[in-house]
């Protein structure tokens, strides 16, 4: 696997580390009525590579399932994630053509 392969998936794996850390934190937030993480932050973490991690979290512990914005946005994001994935392999050759 060639190193910027690589330096992508140790991103990926640690953006949604910090993602599940933080869809947990929430939960439990939500349940104590503490202070809770901005939505924004739970959206600007799903958007550097955290976002199938984060919907997968938010389903298993049903955390804002309520939440159209995160049900149908999260997976878009991973979506345009995917996308963006296959065109990078695609222009710099690792991917062949179809």
């Amino acid at each position: 696997m060639p190193v910027p392969c690589q330096i992508l998936l140790l991103w990926v794996l640690f953006a949604s580390l910090v993602s599940v850390i933080l869809t947990v934190s929430d939960k439990r937030a939500a349940r104590r009525g503490a202070w809770r993480v901005r939505e924004r932050t739970l959206f600007l973490w799903a958007a550097l590579g955290g976002s199938l991690a984060m919907f997968l979290t938010m389903r298993a512990i049903r955390h804002k399932t309520q939440h159209r914005k995160f049900m149908i946005g999260l997976p878009c994001i991973f979506l345009a994630q995917l996308c963006l994935c296959g065109l990078c392999g695609y222009i710099s050759g690792l991917l062949p053509a179809a």
